[in-house]
């Protein structure tokens, strides 16, 4: 596989690639090796947010309101931790929608959260 030079990228490209790596196809089609590849893509693209600082990180809410539910409650998951109050929302509006599989992981988050299990950064 080739490996992508995100840190060459601009937000913008980054925020694109996080919509290009939703993982909910592989997930509906039950390929775990290739849901678990896209998910390390997406966790690449958030360590180069990171490391630009807040302002890169909050780019993620304009897929708020994506028309994927995947994009969507990724978004919202990886945003937790510079907006946590409007990424609740979001995935409280993904669990509310009953849109599964996605509702159950945004339910299932929401209980983490609650419970203290999940610490977003």
């Amino acid at each position: 596989m080739i490996r992508l030079k995100f840190e060459k990228m601009s937000v913008d490209e980054l925020v694109e690639r996080f919509v290009g790596i939703a993982q909910d196809q592989a997930e509906l089609m039950g390929e775990i090796g290739k849901f678990n590849r896209l998910f390390d893509q997406m966790y690449a693209v958030d360590i180069e947010l990171r490391a630009r600082g807040p302002a890169a990180r909050l780019a993620l809410l304009r897929l708020f309101d994506h028309p994927n539910m995947q994009v969507r409650l990724q978004a919202a998951k990886w945003s937790l931790g510079v907006a946590p109050e409007a990424a609740r929302k979001i995935i409280q509006a993904v669990y509310d929608s009953k849109w599964y599989p996605q509702a159950g992981e945004a339910g299932m988050t929401l209980w983490n959260l609650d419970r203290g299990v999940f610490k977003p950064d």
